[in-house]
């Protein structure tokens, strides 16, 4: 296998604006007919310039853009291309997460939420979209944070959760742009401080995790008003939310995990006494969710071989067994709602949620062994539209994988060593 050849612009762009469907309005009959490259875009003769001064080009369709992060800074990258767009210093441990536009992206950079501009958006227009690019911008909008967490964004909310207070902060994710005050909806906190996690849903109700700086217990339901609605204290070291089909939450604990539906509060047992499902991976396309699985309570690091898949309907916990271990940052769903796992033998294995069956396997890096700890580099797992991303810090490599083909179809070598990955629709 060619792990170094790329796809013709023409074929690439093509199959990004069609498989990016699912995060903008389909591509107009000019749009996929294009023989445009990411730098070589089509106009009708205008230009428009955001406030901040930055040329803003229109494009021939989304132009994806991957965030990497590593020791010293973060590097934007075109999706398509794999060319390095811009590279911001940064210091101490980054973590960066989508901010729910597909525009932007928070970083957390010490006591704070930064948000960073990728440069690539669409704007809905009737029953199509236009697309846009510009230049990367790190820009000085920021949240203070007590010990800056969980990112978490559904039904067009935002929220951030503040591990040292406690403190939810719901943001509305289309009002965020470069030099703009944060469109901040409301703030909240937990009783006590806690390494936590909230999720607003449609109907405006808020679910947080409860705990304190010794253990967490469960999760309570808020409505709009913020009044308490319901809650479960049967989810201890309750860690991770997702969320499946017909917006059931679904959230991590060690003795399983707990679904809520509505104001209903359901648990899955784990089929041992001792169960940890700590990382989560949801679809709108499925009510099974995938999930870690760990079974050793005195473990230091246990590298776990079987993954969970939990079925929102029947609150059941279904195992399987790859034979291989892998980690936090090897979950992820594909564009049919299909499980996804990288393993430490540097495979890709697509999973049947609904048969429990590994149906593909894709090889992508070398063989690796997961650090001792958490926040070192190792191979990350992202998926935009219907391919997958995958970093190999040993060789600072990203590579592309064709979800649809079940093949690697191109890769690039980074100027620095990957550590975590995130990406945009744009």
């Amino acid at each position: 296998m060619n792990r170094t050849r790329r796809l013709a612009p023409l074929a690439l762009l093509t199959s990004a604006v069609v498989l990016l469907g699912a995060c903008a309005a389909p591509a107009t009959t000019e749009d996929a007919g294009s023989t445009a490259t990411h730098d070589e875009h089509d106009h009708d003769g205008e230009e428009s310039a955001p406030e901040d001064g930055r040329p803003t080009e229109e494009a021939a369709g989304p132009s994806p853009r991957l965030a990497v992060t590593y020791d010293g800074g973060i590097l934007i990258v075109d999706a398509l291309s794999l060319e390095v767009l811009a590279d911001f210093p940064a210091q101490g441990f980054i973590r960066v997460n989508p901010a729910g536009d597909g525009r932007h992206l928070f970083l957390t950079v010490g006591e704070e939420f930064r948000l960073l501009d990728t440069g690539a958006f669409s704007e809905a227009h009737g029953d199509h979209s236009h697309s846009y690019t510009t230049d990367p911008l790190l820009t000085d909008v920021v949240i203070t944070a007590d010990h800056p967490g969980h990112v978490v964004t559904h039904a067009e909310r935002t929220v951030l959760f503040a591990d040292g207070t406690g403190e939810i902060t719901v943001l509305d994710p289309h009002g965020l742009a470069a030099g703009a005050q944060a469109p901040v909806l409301s703030t909240t906190s937990t009783p006590q401080a806690h390494h936590g996690v909230a999720v607003m849903r449609t109907d405006d109700s808020l679910l947080h995790t409860i705990g304190d700086s010794e253990s967490r217990s469960g999760v309570v339901l808020l409505d709009a008003e913020g009044t308490e609605v319901a809650r479960a204290q049967t989810c201890p070291g309750v860690h991770g939310e997702t969320v499946a089909a017909d917006e059931t939450v679904v959230f991590g604990c060690e003795n399983g995990a707990l679904i809520v539906t509505g104001s209903e509060f359901t648990h899955a047992a784990a089929p041992d006494a001792y169960g940890r499902i700590g990382n989560l991976a949801g679809s709108d396309a499925s009510p099974v969710v995938l999930g870690d699985y760990k079974s050793d309570p005195d473990a230091d690091l246990e590298r776990p071989t079987r993954v969970s898949l939990i079925d929102t309907r029947t609150a059941q916990i279904r195992l399987v067994d790859l034979g291989v271990s892998y980690s936090f940052r090897s979950l992820a769903r594909g564009p049919g709602g299909e499980a996804l796992v990288l393993g430490t033998d540097g495979t890709l294995r697509i999973i049947d949620p609904e048969a429990g069956t590994v149906t593909a396997e894709v090889p992508v890096t070398g063989s690796w062994t997961e650090p001792e700890q958490w926040q070192d580099p190792r191979p990350t797992l992202r998926v935009e539209g219907s391919f997958a991303y995958v970093t190999e810090p040993a060789t600072s490599t990203v590579f592309v994988v064709d979800l649809l083909g079940g093949e690697v179809i191109d890769s690039a070598v980074l100027p620095v060593v990957p550590n975590e990955l995130s990406s945009v629709a744009g």
